[in-house]
């Protein structure tokens, strides 16, 4: 292995590229690899079809608020992905640690639930 210097002082040396990787930096699909994936009936459910209408309502709002008071709206495409998941994870932490939620949202009901919320704020903002 050959160490290189960092750019700078405070950088760890890096190693070569080469080496094995880490545990740490192992790919999630890699960790997905194997399962595999449910059906279309277990990745539309009803409640990412709920949690997606009321965040979609919410974003809709938004977008309606901000194109009557300041004539200016801005594309909410990456915000609302962003937001959608922040949002989705923060319920889910709040509903597991009460006790109301017994299985976190699947990666496929994640998907639903962002592809919603973006769909819903482009056609506001389109509309």
């Amino acid at each position: 292995m050959t160490s290189r210097t960092s750019r700078y002082k405070d950088d760890p040396p890096s190693t070569d590229d080469n080496a094995p990787p880490d545990v740490a930096a192992t790919s999630v699909e890699k960790l997905f690899e194997a399962k595999p994936v449910p059906p279309w009936t277990k990745q539309i459910t009803v409640r990412a079809i709920l949690v997606s209408a009321v965040l979609s309502f919410a974003f809709t709002f938004i977008v309606m608020k901000l194109n009557l008071t300041t004539g200016i709206i801005p594309s909410l495409n990456v915000s609302a992905g962003l937001l959608g998941f922040f949002f989705v994870k923060t319920w889910t932490k709040v509903l597991s640690q009460s006790g109301f939620l017994k299985t976190p949202f699947t990666r496929q009901e994640n998907t639903v639930i962002q592809t919603c919320v973006v769909a819903a704020s482009g056609i506001a903002f389109s509309g």
